[in-house]
């Protein structure tokens, strides 16, 4: 049933559309082509994903996947650290269970499984034969060369940096329009290893979790392709048809090989993810310290997240957030941005079921899944100046806006979902 609430969520996708066109290179080259059949492929994906029986019986299987590797990975974790990482040989009595939920703990390990997972995965070839079918998709839904469309799906599954390793020597070759909307779909989508971390995080809060964040990295890559071409228009003279022969510096010797090394990849960026949020959430007590210094207002201090709140709710709202959930919604989106998507979920995560309606929750779920922050438009700059040093500063012209399209295109998929029947998702 079509209600008020999703003529709200079009109110955003309208609003996000026409934020984008406003800021283009090229106002005139609008791609309504484009616009019509990238939406229109999010709203099919979701229908078909939770609306049809087979599909919707894999989402569920998603989830006990993700059960399954969270209870795995514990076993891991008890088995190295003990008592400490919440197992139930506690050599104390519990007076709070709920605190034994340690993130270092619980969610980063995951990490670790997940990118061994991948490696071998994709080293009996079942990765990569899913990332080019991804890619074919792309190609024939959206206009992309071979090159781009392949790039696209790799980072879907792979990450904002990893995908274009895929087609490192088509880097040089691709046009302004192109390099962009890479950096852009980058910052839409997520990688595999943390689709199932978010899922851990939120899987007391949010039924059916690992489904809903499953289809918010897949989807937003179709968004993230619309709001890069709006902004940097296509040129056709500098995109000429391409033969396409995928390549990857992933290359495992063997099974165990794969393993190892996907377990090295994966230490990285639980290294990286750990001291990122420790150093960004000390930054963010720092400064709520000092506001905390000033007089309150409205019968509360000052802090960041009242602020983003403020900032950001009119937005959440177009999204399809009722009012009174607005302000928590605005600050998530806030956090996501200057902060991380990772702390932003955290915080989700530690909402009480009865403080957000579930809808909020689901609208919010997909808002945030994306690397669109402030921490990666230095992972990218880093990423792209070792994949193409020649057009570094092109990157670095770029970087930024395309941050606000990844920003922007999770806010759009959000609108697309809020603006489906409830009862799709079981509401």
């Amino acid at each position: 049933m079509f209600g008020p609430e999703n003529a709200q969520s079009l109110l955003g996708l309208l609003l996000v559309i026409g934020l984008c066109w406003a800021l283009s290179e090229n106002r005139g080259r609008f791609p309504w082509k484009l616009a019509l059949g990238a939406i229109a492929l999010q709203a099919v994906l979701v229908a078909a994903l939770f609306g049809l029986p087979a599909l919707r019986v894999a989402l569920s299987g998603a989830g006990q996947a993700v059960d399954g590797l969270a209870s795995s990975t514990q076993a891991g974790v008890s088995f190295v650290f003990g008592f400490l990482a919440g197992g139930p040989d506690q050599p104390y009595a519990l007076t709070n269970p709920g605190s034994m939920f340690v993130f270092a703990f619980r969610v980063l390990p995951v990490i670790l499984v997940v990118c061994a997972l991948a490696a071998l995965l994709w080293h009996w070839r079942i990765l990569k034969w899913v990332t080019q079918a991804f890619g074919v998709l792309f190609e024939k839904t959206m206009g992309l060369r071979g090159a781009p469309a392949l790039a696209t799906a790799a980072t879907i599954f792979m990450g904002q940096v990893e995908g274009p390793i895929f087609i490192r020597s088509y880097l040089t070759t691709l046009s302004r329009s192109e390099l962009f909307m890479l950096i852009s779909v980058g910052m839409a989508c997520v990688s595999g290893s943390t689709m199932v971390a978010y899922a851990t995080i939120l899987k007391g809060v949010l039924p059916n979790a690992a489904a809903h964040v499953l289809t918010a990295s897949i989807i937003s890559a179709p968004a993230g392709v619309l709001l890069a071409r709006i902004l940097v228009p296509r040129d056709p003279e500098t995109e000429k048809p391409q033969a396409l022969e995928p390549e990857s510096d992933k290359v495992y010797d063997s099974t165990v090989d794969a393993l190892i090394r996907g377990t090295s990849d994966g230490l990285t960026i639980v290294l990286n993810v750990g001291a990122t949020l420790i150093v960004f959430v000390a930054l963010v007590a720092m400064l709520n310290g000092i506001l905390g210094l000033l007089p309150s207002v409205a019968g509360a201090p000052l802090s960041v997240e009242r602020g983003l709140g403020v900032l950001f709710a009119p937005l959440a709202w177009t999204l399809g957030i009722p009012w009174h959930d607005a302000p928590t919604a605005g600050s998530l989106l806030g956090v996501k941005l200057v902060l991380t998507e990772f702390t932003a979920f955290i915080k989700l995560g530690a909402i009480p079921v009865d403080q957000m309606a579930e809808r909020s929750r689901v609208i919010m779920t997909y808002a945030l899944c994306g690397f669109a922050n402030v921490a990666s438009v230095g992972i990218n700059l880093a990423g792209y100046s070792v994949l193409v040093p020649e057009r570094r500063n092109e990157v670095v012209g770029m970087v930024w806006k395309a941050m606000m399209a990844g920003f922007l295109a999770t806010c759009l998929t959000a609108s697309v979902v809020g603006a489906m029947p409830p009862a799709l998702f079981g509401g």
